[in-house]
């Protein structure tokens, strides 16, 4: 097989006509990959993304032709998908307020040109949830544009379905995890167009790397939330003083590391139901 792209989690090969996607372990803040790896965090975002891709099987066909046809050596961290060309947008759906959302917010009352009510406090819910594109950078940091600046990049009638197909993938998956106590906040999704022209879903769904979770038990609009996903290690990174946010980064510490890995397996196991083996 044939090395296409190693991104900042996964690695992409090429099998044939099929492509073969490897979750590592390593974990980035502020786009810069960590030197320190969380154990089994590869297996844990790709079993979630399964059991997402097929409770949203009847929303939007997704890129996975098999979870078991990988090599041993990637078992439970690796898929093999269809060859897609990618659409150069990140389609993110907000059903609350948080992270650079709220940052936009907190300067201009806005989100990716989406004005919202005055007043809003960090982790308010919104009254709808709202679809917010950014750009898909291959270096430095991803911006916020308009749904008019994904019309120009796209077409409207690729942009019009997918941003209804992102609000309702959001939709389900935020009611479904409801349903175990959970708070999806936010989420990020890929799409990419198959040779015969369908828009499919792509990479991960709804796991601890691309959303945000919290305990609706312990939800409190006003303060940061108890993080079920990757804003923990970034609340963490945020505390070592002597980074500046470029490579490299910092050293994970144990208790740290061991922290992050329970929490992506606890969201887990809470949303699929099912227990976690390594």
């Amino acid at each position: 097989m044939e090395l296409l792209h190693s991104g900042k989690v996964r690695d992409v090969y090429a099998d044939g006509d099929d492509l073969i996607l490897v979750a590592s372990d390593r974990v980035s803040v502020y786009d810069v990959v960590l030197p320190t790896p969380i154990p089994d965090k590869g297996k844990v975002l790709t079993q979630l993304s399964l059991w997402w891709f097929e409770q949203l099987a009847d929303v939007v066909p997704n890129h996975i032709i098999s979870a078991t046809d990988v090599p041993e050596e990637w078992a439970g961290r690796a898929v093999r998908c269809q060859k897609l060309t990618m659409l150069p947008v990140e389609w993110i759906a907000r059903g609350y307020l948080a992270g650079l959302g709220l940052k936009e917010y907190e300067k201009q009352g806005t989100v990716s040109g989406i004005k919202l009510s005055e007043g809003l406090v960090e982790a308010s819910k919104l009254p709808e949830p709202i679809f917010t594109p950014t750009t898909k950078a291959t270096e430095g940091h991803d911006e916020f544009i308009t749904f008019a600046d994904v019309v120009e990049e796209i077409g409207q009638e690729t942009a019009d379905r997918l941003r209804t197909v992102t609000l309702d993938v959001y939709k389900r998956g935020a009611e479904i995890a409801a349903e175990r106590g959970i708070i999806i906040a936010d989420t990020k999704l890929e799409f990419g167009r198959a040779a015969d022209g369908t828009l499919v879903l792509a990479d991960e769904v709804l796991t601890s790397d691309s959303s945000r979770f919290w305990p609706a038990d312990d939800w409190q609009p006003g303060r940061p939330q108890h993080a079920f996903d990757k804003q923990f290690v970034r609340d963490w990174s945020s505390t070592v003083t002597d980074w500046d946010r470029t490579p490299p980064g910092p050293e994970i510490p144990d208790e740290i590391v061991e922290a992050t890995q329970a929490r992506y397996i606890e969201v887990y196991e809470r949303i699929t139901g099912k227990r976690w083996e390594a």
